[in-house]
């Protein structure tokens, strides 16, 4: 009983020096002085705003198609006798060229036959008029009696038979080229058959979809028509052929009267004077049928725009300006165009003032920045740290 005292005793005198040692060891740890921690602004990017002349250019893609396209088609029936050298597949050929011609000893006789009913009824005609005068009646005399009827109708079916004889002799209609050759030598055709397929090179044509914003920096409305006042658009199309960059002068001279309800866009028509010659580009690359060009069309100029970099837009309308003592301040500003890289803007921005383009993270309109120029040294590790925060931010959300 008493090992069992002594045992308790010395198991709370352990307890009772443990708890003083540790009293002891509080009292002696130094006092540490509680501070708040500093936050320093975040470093933003920025631009110094400046204003000038900018022309709202609009870029679009089309297809090159001539004015006219149309098939060649027989009017009168017969065998094919001979064709033009120009009429095959890419050939060339002037307005009023002789491309097919078609056996005409027929229509000839046929003409032949007209023409002497038309005499016959003609002398006919001159005697009956003749034979009323020596009867020296006073009354006019009918037209039946004179054989007036009989005499139009030999005047018509002479007319005819020559305008058969002249359709046997297929000319061009315009200038142009042949897409495509259908019939030959020696082929028996009948009327409306097709004979080859042939488009003008007087005018190539290029439709170009535009959006209601490209209308307003064209300056253009719906259904709009050049005249010789109010000429279209300037324009520049370009493509590669054979591994080169080739570029033609255009205009708009009109755009379609109606929105496509599909796309709600609205097509430019570009026109090129002579594609193959004079419109030809300055390497005398012809501006060929059915090539896919790009097209920038000069647009409205505006005197005094500030053209700023498209990071420095938030949401649709607003940009950050850093004010005095580097405080944010948000201004909506009014876009008049804007593509990939740039915005263009003529309101809320002034010239010479610092625009942030760099991405604001947990700061807002009032807080205070620490603005650094792009083109400075300190530049790339602060990019580094914007891009650190960045990618945090990306993953935080990915995470939630």
């Amino acid at each position: 009983m008493f090992r069992k005292l002594f045992t308790l005793i010395g198991t709370l005198g352990i307890f009772v020096v443990g708890f003083g040692l540790i009293a002891l060891m509080g009292q002696m740890k130094p006092d540490i002085e509680r501070q708040a921690p500093e936050i320093s602004a975040p470093a933003v990017f920025f631009t110094v705003a400046s204003n000038g002349p900018v022309t709202l250019n609009v870029f679009a893609q089309g297809e090159v198609r001539p004015r006219t396209d149309i098939n060649l088609t027989a009017q009168v029936a017969g065998q094919i006798t001979s064709t033009s050298k120009a009429f095959v597949n890419g050939g060339a050929f002037e307005e009023g060229d002789v491309l097919i011609r078609i056996e005409d000893a027929p229509y000839r006789a046929a003409a032949a036959a007209a023409g002497a009913r038309l005499a016959q009824e003609e002398a006919e005609a001159a005697l009956a008029l003749k034979d009323y005068e020596d009867l020296g009646r006073d009354e006019d005399p009918t037209e039946l009696a004179l054989r007036v009827p009989q005499l139009a109708q030999a005047q018509a079916e002479y007319r005819a038979a020559q305008l058969d004889l002249e359709r046997t002799t297929i000319r061009a209609p315009f200038k142009g080229r042949v897409r495509e050759r259908i019939a030959g030598v020696g082929q028996y055709v009948a009327p409306g058959a097709q004979l080859g397929r042939v488009f003008s090179t007087d005018v190539a044509e290029i439709r170009l979809p535009l959006t209601d914003e490209d209308l307003a920096k064209l300056g253009l409305s719906v259904a709009f028509v050049e005249t010789e006042d109010n000429i279209g658009p300037s324009a520049t199309l370009s493509a590669f052929i054979a591994g080169e960059m080739h570029e033609w002068k255009a205009r708009i001279a009109r755009t379609d009267g109606a929105i496509d309800p599909a796309t709600r866009q609205i097509a430019a028509i570009a026109v090129v004077d002579d594609p193959y010659d004079s419109g030809a580009a300055q390497t005398g690359t012809p501006l060929a049928m059915g090539l896919f060009v790009d097209a920038e069309i000069e647009g409205r100029q505006i005197d005094n725009a500030i053209v700023l970099p498209r990071s420095a837009l938030h949401g649709r309308d607003i940009v950050y300006v850093i004010a005095d003592g580097n405080v944010l301040e948000r201004r909506q500003v009014r876009v008049v165009s804007s593509d990939r890289d740039t915005i263009t803007t003529v309101a809320g921005v002034t010239p010479g003032e610092r625009v942030v383009i760099s991405p604001l993270r947990g700061a807002d309109e009032g807080d205070e920045v620490e603005p650094t120029d792009p083109l400075s040294d300190g530049a790339a590790e602060v990019e580094s740290e914007l891009t650190a925060n960045a990618a945090a931010a990306a993953t935080s959300g990915d995470n939630r």
